[in-house]
């Protein structure tokens, strides 16, 4: 190893090339800090080369193979059974290489300094940056560490074969598996049932204890119905016992609720893990640096740690572990260090998951809400009575939309079904302006769109939506107390 005699100087430092990253790298650059980046893989980290982009990748595939019956019916010639997986991997790695180049051309555009290796820190203001046999010395004025954080085996499974996979590894196998048993009820476990499922995997989902999906309960239970409809089987409210894998197979036995020892074989198991943060290597404890009892790095509202010249963003933080959360603290911190005023608010975080159809939850959930004491107006309307639904053939799902009855601000807002993903940044932004059922009611909604779904769900919390049959006995508005 060639260690540099002279310590170079830099002002802002950015560990960790992932979308919290480069997002802040070139965010600070158009604020007019002189930014260096530091990477010791590939730009875009786990998100764009392991995690985000391939996992959506296979789960837009999948979505598009369940659209095939109804391409047929437009009088598109496609073959049902015609499906390529090798192909579909070999557009997973050009869309990825392509997004990757994107991002270097854009750092390079910004005129940041991208620098490769392993970073160690030396002191509060030092680092070192070990690229095969050259290391070199940093002294800045600030620095950022955005590393982002690993996905590790559960302690139940101590041992790992090449049939238990994380989602790094789900994602890039190079077949579809004969039987996939998935583990968890988390997003990922759920967009990696419905999209292999969908590829023509035989899927059994386990979950452990009394968890549930992620959503709200209506959502929860369209999603169980959607999966018993494409033959997905789920196994609830189990005990785990054993797992056993063979160059055939996994089998893994389970205690159920009524104490019967029950056994689920498959090809292959899935787990999502349990997140690590990137940190033991970078050395920053040894400096006192305050964590959590996790081992995350406490921050505060600016992503300023207890040591003033280092800030920290994404995955090494406490809550979610997702890519928006890392890119919106990273653009924050360089805004902090920019001299700006800034805020990070994670409230209405949106709950995503790219099932077939996708699956969104924002803001309070209706159990939530009554919990809290509100008094709860709720109204669903479902897309089987949209238009632009039906003449795409995506009607499955609905729009749910809750709200304070005494004060008609809207609470929480939640959708399974076509244009979910898209629409969600509306729903995080209503609730955001603590908008009233009337402000959802005044805008015009393009016709025929999936939007009018959510226009007639509001105006159903008062019996008023157009396509939804008046209801006698039970009323469509229903009040909780």
């Amino acid at each position: 190893m060639v260690v540099g005699e002279i310590s170079q100087e830099r002002n802002l430092l950015i560990i960790g090339g992932g979308p919290g990253g480069y997002s802040a790298a070139i965010r600070g650059a158009q604020l007019g800090l002189s930014i260096t980046l530091i990477e010791q893989a590939d730009i875009g980290g786990v998100c764009l080369n392991e995690g985000c982009i391939p996992s959506k990748i296979v789960t837009h595939a999948a979505a598009k193979r369940t659209e095939i019956t109804h391409l047929q019916e437009l009088g598109i010639g496609i073959p049902e059974n015609q499906f390529d997986f090798k192909k579909l991997l070999s557009y997973k790695d050009r869309v990825i290489n392509q997004l990757r180049s994107g991002v270097e051309s854009l750092c390079k555009e910004n005129k940041i300094e991208m620098i490769r290796g392993k970073v160690t820190f030396l002191a509060t203001d030092k680092i070192g940056v070990e690229n095969g046999h050259q290391f070199d010395i940093y002294e800045f004025q600030q620095v950022i560490i955005a590393t982002g954080s690993t996905a590790v085996m559960p302690p139940f499974l101590i041992e790992k074969g090449e049939r238990i996979l994380l989602p790094h590894e789900l994602f890039a196998i190079e077949e579809v598996p004969d039987h996939l048993i998935v583990r968890g009820s988390d997003y990922i476990a759920l967009e990696a049932a419905s999209s292999f499922a969908a590829l023509g995997a035989k899927v059994s989902v386990v979950i452990e204890n009394k968890a549930d999906f992620p959503f709200d309960e209506s959502v929860n239970k369209e999603l169980s119905r959607l999966f018993k409809k494409r033959k997905i089987k789920v196994h609830k409210e189990l005990q785990f016992i054993s797992t056993n894998e063979t160059k055939d197979g996994i089998t893994m036995t389970f205690l159920t609720d009524k104490n019967v020892e029950e056994t689920i074989c498959g090809s292959h198991l899935f787990v999502s893990g349990t997140r690590i943060p990137n940190l033991e290597p970078l050395g920053i404890s040894r400096f006192g640096i305050d964590l959590t009892d996790e081992g995350f790095i406490k921050v505060d509202g600016n992503m300023q740690t207890s040591l003033p010249a280092i800030y920290a963003i994404g995955d090494v933080t406490e809550g979610p572990m997702l890519a928006i959360k890392a890119i919106k603290q990273g653009k924050a911190a360089v805004a902090s260090i920019a001299g700006q005023q800034t805020e990070v608010d994670l409230t209405f975080m949106p709950v995503v998951a790219h099932t077939i159809p996708p699956a969104v939850s924002v803001g309070l959930t209706e159990q939530s809400a009554r919990e809290y004491g509100l008094v709860v107006r709720a109204s669903q309307f479902a897309l089987g009575s949209n238009g632009y639904a039906t003449l795409s053939g995506k009607k499955d799902g609905f729009i749910k939309v809750i709200s304070d009855a005494t004060t008609e601000i809207i609470q929480g807002i939640h959708m399974i079904g076509e244009g979910a993903i898209e629409l969600s940044g509306s729903f995080v932004q209503l609730l955001e302006m603590a908008a009233r059922e009337e402000d959802l009611k005044f805008p015009l909604y393009a016709h025929p769109g999936i939007s009018e779904g959510f226009l007639e769900a509001v105006e159903g919390m008062v019996g008023q939506a157009i396509h939804a049959a008046p209801v006698k006995e039970k009323r469509q508005s229903i009040i909780f107390k």
